[in-house]
């Protein structure tokens, strides 16, 4: 058993971080996420059209010409009814976050009242591959529709289209796709188009729209609604496919509001002009009735106000993080090189960039054998003229410091001496060190408490400084949401 007592799961994290912003990387990135079948509507004009069944109203869904390889981590989600008469619709939101290659448990991010016709952003913290789940309910609590998308290297565009008596016909059609310039307008490259159908607590992603009275649906300046469904390639191929298969849309390991009516553990927030939301925020105000069953977000020894709250809670709601049987989590512990190797073999997922060392007082059936080589061979720890590994020794906050600035390979841009000047104790910092001091300082991995100007490199490294620090890491990596905090 792992004696630290926490149970971390891997993240994948580039190797050299500008490749993973590139445009190019976004690029390559998307065409292992996505069909590469064309959405089958045709020559996009400027706008698109639905028609309304019953009256022919025409209701505009622009599409954009232009592109801009700028990266946006975030999407934006609009309601539409062409052919029936609902004026209100609640839209439950809540996210499975991609981690390697698999998912995190379902979080809830909220429920939200929209009027056809509206929009909403959600913004800082999605990255390619989250998966986002719309559960949409009628202003009477029924259950009308389900819908699921993929987030794109890009701002994504999103559209969820109704039947014209969705209380009755639980047929929701999806259209999205890249949104370059942050405009909420699907830009003119494929779309993904595809029905999702509702019986009971049953979903299916339907392969084709056959069967479907698709007047309801229809774009007018496009072909016609596609008649086999165009999904991103993780949803019809993979472990996680799922196209044409029938799904849960609830289940008992849900989130306490994930299966609660709309408005009985939260309130509805109506969306209004330019409503905008943040991916760190809504994960933080909704954690403790958010997660999964069983997940335990809050310690007897961690107080509302404790500096690495956030933190703590965040890495312990994405079960990366656990606490003790007593309700404890033992902020102020210790960590030993034998346990922050265990950490990073189990949350980051590197290239090996050097051979494993078998070292003399790590044998074999040690608890953390495999995790001191897999991080060692990740390129963490420094081993200097010894075979020996030293697991038990406890880390001071310079320790972990440079353990993550070497093994992660930050970079920095400017003067060393300009930014360490944050420090007041920055004259302590050794000259080895300076340069990966700064590079974690100009990348935001650093946290210090209770005096941010102080440094504390000599200082223990405690489960709640390690927690903070490796938050920090993921983040500056893009591959969580910043939090509010101090």
């Amino acid at each position: 058993m792992n004696p630290i007592n926490l149970s971390w799961s891997k993240l994948v994290v580039a190797t050299v971080s500008v490749v993973a912003l590139s445009p190019i990387f976004s690029a390559l990135a998307v065409s292992r996420l996505s069909s590469p079948v064309a959405s089958k509507l045709g020559n996009s004009p400027q706008m698109q059209l639905l028609v309304g069944q019953s009256e022919g109203e025409a209701i505009d869904i622009p599409v954009n010409t232009s592109f801009s390889p700028e990266k946006k981590s975030a999407f934006t989600l609009y309601i539409w009814q062409p052919g029936g008469t609902i004026k209100e619709v609640i839209a439950r939101v809540s996210i499975k976050s991609k981690y390697g290659n698999k998912y995190r448990q379902e979080r809830f991010l909220g429920d939200y009242k929209y009027k056809i016709k509206q929009k909403a952003k959600f913004v800082k913290g999605f990255k390619l591959g989250d998966r986002i789940v719309i559960r949409l309910y009628d202003t009477s609590n029924r259950f009308i529709g389900y819908s699921e998308f993929v987030c794109l290297p890009e701002n994504t565009a999103v559209n969820l289209i109704l039947s014209a008596n969705p209380t009755e016909n639980k047929v929701v059609r999806t259209f999205y796709g890249f949104d370059a310039n942050n405009d909420s307008i699907v830009d003119n490259t494929n779309a993904y188009d595809y029905f999702t159908e509702v019986n009971n607590q049953k979903v299916t992603f339907l392969n084709s729209s056959e069967k479907i009275n698709i007047v309801q649906y229809q774009a007018a300046g496009f072909a016609k609604v596609a008649t086999t469904g165009v999904y991103p390639t993780s949803f019809s191929e993979g472990d996680f496919a799922v196209a044409g298969k029938s799904v849960n849309a609830f289940d008992s390991n849900l989130a306490k509001a994930l299966t609660a009516n709309p408005s009985s553990l939260v309130k509805l927030t109506p969306i209004q002009d330019n409503s905008s939301f943040e991916l760190g925020k809504l994960l933080s105000e909704y954690r403790t009735i958010g997660v999964g069953k069983g997940i335990q977000v809050s310690f007897s020894d961690i107080s509302k106000n404790y500096w690495a709250k956030e933190y703590i809670s965040e890495l312990a709601a994405m079960e990366v993080i656990g606490g003790f049987p007593d309700d404890s989590f033992r902020p102020n512990a210790p960590v030993t090189r034998a346990e922050l190797a265990a950490l990073l073999q189990k949350v980051f997922i590197k290239s090996k960039v050097r051979e494993a060392i078998n070292f003399k007082d790590v044998p074999k059936r040690y608890w953390a054998y495999d995790a001191i080589r897999e991080a060692y061979e990740m390129g963490f720890f420094t081993i200097l003229n010894s075979k020996n590994f030293n697991p038990t020794q406890k880390l001071n906050r310079l320790d972990v410091l440079i353990t993550l600035a070497k093994g992660l390979n930050y970079k920095f841009t400017g003067s060393t001496e300009n930014i360490l000047s944050v420090y007041s104790d920055a004259s302590s910092i050794r000259n080895e060190h300076r340069n990966f001091i700064a590079a974690l300082t100009e990348n935001n991995v650093i946290t210090n408490y209770p005096n941010k100007k102080l440094l504390n490199s000599k200082k223990v490294a405690t489960r709640a400084d390690v927690c903070a620090l490796l938050y920090r890491a993921m983040v500056s990596a893009g591959e969580v949401a910043d939090l509010p905090g101090k």
